[in-house]
């Protein structure tokens, strides 16, 4: 199957690709514009490879000059743009655009200071996550959002996303630990948001952008806090025998005024997968086990993990073991920060759901899970940033099966739905891209999804800025509305399933 849309003319495409490209040949060096369609393949989806499309071309500018000329030119031509980062993002928040262009920031990728004093690094949005904390290793600091994909996402899909990861519930997401991101607008226009400084005058404006998934401006450079290593870290494996003793057991440490570090879960589905994966020495015959880290000095660590022992044992834990060395500490991490590759060695495919619900639900959102498993007939592993309610359900398939695929996608949006219903929300850290647009039908009131059209509208009021993503229409939501009766999507028209 094409990769081009069967709803775009193909008279048509041929038409404004030669416009674009005759565009901006000009602007860029030689090989730094892509067009012809088998060096456009690489780029036809992000994560999310359900959903694949070719964009009319792609831009690699490698300076801001070059980026702010592709932007005025895209601008003029009325060109839709899609800012694209390493493309490890899971909701299709950078699947291209069928007549559009792709600008990728794969070329901004140097760190361009670090100031040990002020604990900041100012960087390009190209940085991989994790070669931030390498850069900065030296002057014993690091910078603690870490995704799973942390050392292939990139800081400017960080900010899009405002990612988190395993250690976010004690060191906040990125929103938390981004000072200044500078960047331009849909026409070109140098911006800036946030300040280097504790506080910025006006609206705050850069916590709107962060998280807003490349709707209203491409960033090019970011200022983060950077975070003293601490003396020491520890983790306990906690395993339970009842899914809703685990569950019970994350609000029972957060009742008990203990903010640890880091606070997982994962079911034995997932961990059996884990395990055969990475061979971290999980408990295999556990129905549910929690990673619970402390950090800080000596006395600190020990404090926190003996209160944290003692809140696992009342809330009914059949094992405890603590990490002995830094090695076995990793090893524990190294098992949750491979739960989605592990499950790709079990299934052809999966989706990677994300939603949060309170805490205190997490045991009823399992088990609603469960039951839906049976309804649609597909398996389920989960994994849980526990600490936040943050859930990362993944829906076993194969995406050649289209009845399978069908049920995968209806499975996914009624945990998206439950969520909701259990006083959560539809996403937590993976964005909504294209993949959860019915879902904001089902949490947003079209008044709510007004204000959200009228703030991208004073951003960008051609809406040229990745299109067709995070806010659904109004059409879209009546027609969503019409077939929800039967529990049915509304399939991405534009976009090919795959």
């Amino acid at each position: 199957m094409s990769a081009a849309s069967s709803a775009i003319d193909p008279a048509q495409r041929t038409q404004r690709q030669a416009e674009v490209v005759q565009a901006l040949s000009p602007l860029l060096p030689t090989g730094a514009l892509l067009w012809r369609d088998e060096a456009l393949v690489p780029y036809e989806c992000d994560g999310l490879t359900a959903y694949r499309q070719l964009p009319l071309a792609v831009a690699l500018p490698a300076d801001e000059t070059q980026l702010a000329a592709v932007l005025k030119a895209c601008h003029d031509l009325a060109v839709p743009i899609v800012a694209r980062g390493a493309g490890t993002g899971l909701s299709g928040g950078a699947t291209p655009h069928g007549l559009g262009v792709t600008v990728s920031l794969a070329r901004f990728n140097r760190i361009l200071s670090i100031d040990p004093l002020a604990r900041t690094a100012r960087v390009q949005s190209g940085v991989r996550n994790l070669a931030i904390s390498e850069a900065a290793a030296a002057h014993g600091l690091y910078y603690a959002p870490d995704p799973s994909s942390q050392i292939a996402c990139t800081i400017g899909g960080n900010v899009a996303e405002n990612a988190g990861g395993v250690h976010c519930l004690k060191y906040g997401l990125t929103l938390h630990n981004v000072l200044q991101v500078k960047g331009y607008t849909v026409a070109g226009e140098p911006i800036t948001f946030g300040s280097e400084a504790l506080d910025s005058a006006g609206f705050d404006l850069l916590a709107l952008f962060i998280g807003s998934e490349g709707m209203l401006g491409v960033a090019t450079e970011i200022t983060v806090r950077l975070t003293p290593k601490p003396q020491v870290a520890r983790c306990i494996m906690a395993s339970f025998d009842d899914m809703r003793k685990a569950g019970n057991a994350v609000a029972d440490i957060i009742a008990a005024a203990i903010i640890p570090a880091g606070l997982e879960m994962m079911d034995k589905p997932m961990t059996a997968a884990v395990e055969d994966f990475v061979h971290a020495g999980y408990d295999l015959t556990a129905e549910a086990i929690l990673l619970c880290e402390a950090d800080g000095t000596e006395a600190e660590v020990a404090d926190e993990i003996e209160r944290m022992l003692d809140v696992l044992r009342a809330a009914g834990a059949t094992r405890l073991e603590v990490s002995a060395d830094e090695a076995q500490r990793l090893r524990f991490w190294s098992g949750r920060k491979n739960a989605f590759p592990a499950s790709g060695r079990i299934s052809p495919d999966y989706l990677c759901m994300d939603s949060t619900i309170p805490r205190k639900r997490l045991a009823d959102m399992l088990l609603a899970i469960t039951e839906m498993e049976s309804t649609y007939g597909l398996r389920c592993a989960n994994v849980f940033h526990a600490g936040d309610g943050n859930l990362h359900p993944l829906i076993l398939f194969d995406a050649n099966d289209p009845d399978q695929f069908d049920r995968a996608e209806r499975f996914g949006a009624e945990i998206l739905e439950t969520s909701v219903a259990l006083g959560g929300t539809v996403t937590g850290e993976h964005g909504v891209g294209l993949e959860k647009l019915n879902s904001m039908c089902v949490q947003f009131s079209p008044d709510e999804r007004a204000q959200f059209l009228a703030v991208k509208a004073a951003f960008d009021p051609q809406g040229l800025l990745n299109p067709g993503k995070v806010i659904p229409t109004l059409q879209r939501c009546a027609e969503h509305g019409k077939m929800h009766v039967h529990h049915g999507l509304l399939p991405f028209a534009d976009i090919p399933r795959f």
